[in-house]
């Protein structure tokens, strides 16, 4: 709610009231019939007509020039409109009529100020409000209020003063907006697909599509298939893919409480019929807002389920290796307060989480924040985004592309055609998410070729921290975003087959860029063998880096989960140097690993290991890059 219709409200009905003060001012003495011009105005006003009123009130004051109650009205129905500008004008020529009598409106002038980005003075006038003693205990409390949001917004104004960031939302067009509102929107990982939320007729909410072609947006369609009913269907989160909508159903016949979440695939022949997500994470109460990891292993949403910390709190439910979803668990205090939050939006990133909160310091009402995921998956203190993207109104739901740069929000500016509309602006630097790259593949037999359904684990060499686990489709293709900046461990593990693990040195790569990687699995048999990838060890040494533990600890899954398994380690090296010393130094290495494994709990009687040397390169000697192939670890089944 806004917090200064209460104030208007009030203004109108005692208008009339107020005593005639020492500067000479009464509304009694004023000109009949610019009284009754703005008698009407009020009634305009009190039905939603601000234009009209502003009219009459506009005739009014050429009747009487110092109609000092007609400039107050003017500045508050000029706040409700968001033309701040002419509220702040209004308000100052009413307090330069008569200051006593206006001193009362202190406080909704120093909400515009505030609104136009005037933090300054907008705390100053709060203050001269706070001074009158007559004042009662709501307004003292509506005045704390708002001083509290203006000191912290110059506050951050302090933290931002060295920023160029322009805020210039641009209006995405007639090709998505209409006469009706638009809001929530929802991005492929492409870039190429916006779904978003359309109030048709003003009351039943549906989904719209556009696709980007040949540089632009095309025309916005009702999304196709079975999704799009007479009940409401709104805030929508769709799949990185584009295959997978898990979106808010309103009032569904099948529905534990008002509002659930519901999914939906994307099939030939449009979006699938909607089925309820379960009793699991839906209640009896209330649940929106969702939003899916890129690995669609995560679902963040909002729920107004007793027993969090505040009255909406934000939940998130992991998928679990049957495909079903965990029950839900709230984000805690680092993410939930006392108040609201909603609105979560999991970038492409995987850390970097924005959502909304009337709980956390703001300028007034539901503000945005980020807050970034941390070692160990605990969350980082929410940061505001600082105006002008928060500003004294309540914000809404936020989406950012993969670029980490090109946002997209709902808002009702003055260009508005209609309603809320979607706009798209460039995010502030201080508060972007980390740009990503791209990677696709197929995961695959390498005997028949066939893909193969899998789960493929994405983890940070440098720290260990696995980042993403990415479920493939039926027929093993999938899709992953990775943050810039770090060299990643590609593991896939699947019952019957050797398991899968990559290193690929992605730190130096260009953001926005696309990489095929095809993911080979060796079915478990006499004398498959597999290269261990990310198995280091220092320049001719035996001892093995920590960067190894990762893919070792794979391996002693592999043998746990296989109990007759039995392989020997084979260590290789590339021609450098003396033969014999290599064929010591291989064979100590693959010693090395075995040497970890039964650390583990790993049976030694189902380990041997053995070092060749130089002698089975599998590729030239006579370069960099060939060496560093030949220096390998080997897995050989020789056991099942």
């Amino acid at each position: 709610m806004n917090p200064m219709k209460p104030f208007f409200l009030a203004l109108f009905s005692i208008i009339f009231t107020f005593s005639v003060n020492a500067q000479g001012y009464d509304p009694a003495k004023v000109n009949k019939k610019a009284a009754a011009l703005y008698s009407q105005a009020i009634e305009k006003a009190e039905s939603g007509a601000y234009l009209e009123a502003i009219g009459l009130m506009d005739q009014a004051i050429k009747l009487d020039k110092k109609f000092v109650d007609a400039y107050l009205s003017k500045a508050g129905l000029y706040g409700e409109l968001k033309n701040y500008s002419l509220s702040i004008e209004n308000y100052e020529k009413a307090f330069e009529l008569d200051p006593v009598y206006s001193r009362d409106y202190k406080l909704p002038y120093s909400i515009n100020l505030a609104g136009k980005g005037e933090f300054e003075k907008a705390l100053n006038a709060v203050d001269e409000f706070a001074k009158d003693p007559s004042l009662n205990e709501t307004s003292l409390k509506a005045a704390t209020y708002r001083r509290k949001s203006f000191a912290f917004a110059l506050d951050m104004q302090k933290k931002f003063s060295g920023s160029s960031y322009v805020f210039a939302p641009r209006n995405m067009g007639d090709e998505i907006n209409s006469a009706v509102s638009e809001y929530y929107p929802a991005l492929t990982i492409d870039g190429k697909t916006l779904i978003y939320t359309r109030r048709v007729k003003n009351f039943n909410e549906d989904f719209y599509v556009s696709e980007w072609k040949d540089g632009k947006w095309g025309m916005s369609e009702s999304l196709s298939g079975n999704i799009n009913s007479e009940q409401n269907e709104g805030a929508q989160t769709i799949s990185q893919d584009g295959q997978l909508l898990i979106f808010t159903g309103c009032n569904f016949p099948d529905g534990f409480g008002n509002c659930d979440l519901y999914f939906s695939i994307k099939t030939r022949q449009g979006w699938s019929l909607p089925k309820n997500m379960g009793g699991l994470i839906n209640t009896e109460f209330w649940e929106s807002a969702p939003c899916l990891s890129p690995d669609k292993r995560d679902l963040y949403f909002a729920s107004r389920v007793p027993g969090g910390l505040g009255g909406i709190d934000i939940y998130v439910t992991h998928r679990l290796q049957n495909g079903k979803w965990s029950e839900p668990e709230n984000l805690g205090p680092e993410i939930n307060t006392p108040g609201d939050e909603t609105c979560p939006f999991i970038h492409a990133d995987n850390q970097t989480l924005y959502f909304t909160s009337n709980g956390l310091q703001g300028y007034g009402g539901d503000d945005l924040f980020l807050s970034r995921k941390q070692k160990g998956g605990k969350w980082s203190k929410p940061e505001n985004l600082g105006y002008p993207i928060n500003t004294i109104e309540n914000e809404g739901s936020l989406i950012i592309a993969a670029d980490g740069r090109t946002a997209y929000y709902a808002s009702d500016r003055e260009d508005s055609k209609g309603g809320l509309d979607i706009y798209t602006f460039d995010m502030r630097e201080e508060v972007r998410p980390l740009r990503t790259l791209w990677v696709q593949g197929k995961v695959y037999d390498v005997k028949t070729k066939n893909g193969l359904p899998s789960a493929v684990e994405l983890v940070d060499l440098s720290t260990g921290q696995a980042l993403s686990k990415v479920q493939t489709d039926e027929d093993g293709y999938y899709l992953v975003t990775l943050p810039l900046g770090k060299d990643y461990l590609f593991n896939v593990n699947r019952k019957g087959y050797l398991f899968y693990s990559g290193n690929f040195p992605f730190s130096q790569k260009t953001p926005d860029s696309t990489y095929q990687i095809d993911i080979p699995l060796q079915p478990i048999e006499m004398n498959a063998n597999i290269v261990l990838k990310n198995i280091f060890f220092e320049t001719n040494q035996y001892t093995l880096k920590p960067e190894s533990t990762s893919e070792l600890d794979i391996l002693v899954q592999l043998l746990t989960e296989n109990p007759s398994l039995k392989i020997q380690l084979n260590g290789h090296t590339d021609n450098v140097g003396k033969a014999t010393d290599n064929l010591t130094l291989s064979n100590n290495r693959a010693k090395a690993v075995v040497t970890y494994l039964t650390a583990k709990g790993i049976a030694p009687a189902r380990l041997t290991f053995k070092g060749f040397g130089a002698t089975r390169p599998i590729a030239d000697n006579a370069t960099d890059e060939g060496r560093a192939q030949n220096r390998r670890t080997e897995l050989q089944v020789t056991g099942n």
